[in-house]
C-alpha cells in the first residue's frame, strides 16, 4: 500500500484538477453539461485513480488504477485540445495546462515503470 498524499505526482494532478477548475469557469453557460463538466470530471479522475490504486493491495492493481490516470490524462489533454480549437481556451493558457498533463503523463509513465 502507498501513501498517495506524498507522491508528487498526485499533488500536481490535484493542483491541475484545481486550475482546471479555475479556468473552465469561464466558459460559456451553455457548455456546463458539455466541455466543462467533461474537462472537469478528466482532471478530477487523475489523481481519484491514483489514490485509490494506492489503496489496493498490490502493485499490480496500483500499476493498472495508475493506467485508469493516464487514460484520464490523455482524455483531459484532448478535451483540452478541442476546447483551444474551437475557441473556448485561449493559446497561452491552454500551453500552460498542456505543460502540466505532459509533466503528469511523465510522472506516471516513470511510477508505473517502477512498479514492474
Amino acid at each position: 500500500m502507498h501513501n498517495y498524499k506524498e507522491l508528487i505526482v498526485w499533488k500536481k494532478s490535484v493542483d491541475l484538477a484545481v486550475k482546471i477548475y479555475e479556468e473552465t469557469a469561464f466558459f460559456p453557460e451553455e457548455e456546463k453539461y458539455g466541455l466543462i463538466s467533461q474537462v472537469r470530471r478528466s482532471s478530477v479522475s487523475i489523481p481519484s485513480n491514483i489514490a485509490e490504486g494506492s489503496g489496493r493491495s498490490t502493485d499490480k492493481d496500483f500499476n493498472n488504477f495508475l493506467g485508469h490516470s493516464y487514460g484520464s490524462s490523455c482524455e483531459l489533454e484532448t478535451q483540452l485540445i478541442i476546447s483551444n480549437r474551437v475557441g473556448l481556451l485561449k493559446n497561452e493558457k491552454f500551453e500552460y495546462l498542456n505543460d502540466d498533463i505532459q509533466d503528469i503523463q511523465k510522472m506516471l509513465f516513470s511510477l508505473r515503470k517502477s512498479l514492474t
